[in-house]
């Protein structure tokens, strides 16, 4: 274990971390909005790649870090198709809201 982990105990990163993923948890579930769904999955994404970090810096091994860079790409690209469908939509009906977007039902 390095002297960067000895500084922050574990549990501050686990609670941290619990916190941010039950907010990005609460966005999906109860907003409407497609954008802010997508920002609340990012967030949840983001969560857990703390813990991640915080569990590889810990224990002084890195694969933890190599791990969180794959969960990085896959999410830029899970946003990049996210937001250009939503553009899409947003073009063709006019608005973002999930409970519009069933007008897509054949």
């Amino acid at each position: 274990m390095d002297q960067t982990a000895q500084l922050v105990p574990i549990n501050w990163y686990l609670l941290l971390s619990t916190f941010l993923f039950c907010i990005g948890v609460m966005g999906v579930l109860f907003r409407r909005n497609a954008i802010i769904i997508l920002m609340c999955i990012e967030l949840m994404l983001n969560s857990v790649n703390l813990l991640l970090v915080a569990f590889s810096a810990y224990s002084g091994n890195s694969d933890g870090q190599v791990f969180v860079f794959f969960i990085m790409v896959v999410a830029a690209a899970e946003v990049a198709v996210g937001l250009a469908l939503l553009i899409s939509i947003y073009r063709n009906i006019g608005s973002t809201d999930i409970d519009v977007l069933n007008k897509l039902k054949w």
